[in-house]
């Protein structure tokens, strides 16, 4: 199960944006999707401030990879998609 993270702040219409994109986007099942307020972390803040919403993705390992900020980048969402299972084919076959 791909893990998926939008961080996000409470008063940002993109962050709502995003969100009901990447739910309308489908692929039920295939994701899980979790809200991180940027604000209730200074690092965050730091790291992401301007760029709010950012899509990111939680790789084997624990690391994130940013796929997106602002909108929602439906060809960056699809190739990663693509990636995670090639990935998972090859571990399967190896």
């Amino acid at each position: 199960m791909i893990e998926l993270v939008i961080y996000s702040r409470s008063y940002c219409h993109l962050c709502d944006d995003m969100r009901d994109a990447l739910i309308a986007y489908g692929r039920a099942g295939e994701f899980t999707l979790e809200i991180v307020d940027v604000d209730a972390d200074p690092d965050l803040v730091a790291r992401y401030d301007e760029l709010v919403p950012v899509l990111a993705a939680r790789l084997t390992g624990g690391a994130m990879r940013v796929l997106c900020h602002h909108f929602l980048d439906r060809a960056a969402l699809q190739a990663f998609f693509a990636e995670q299972k090639a990935t998972d084919r090859g571990a399967a076959n190896r």
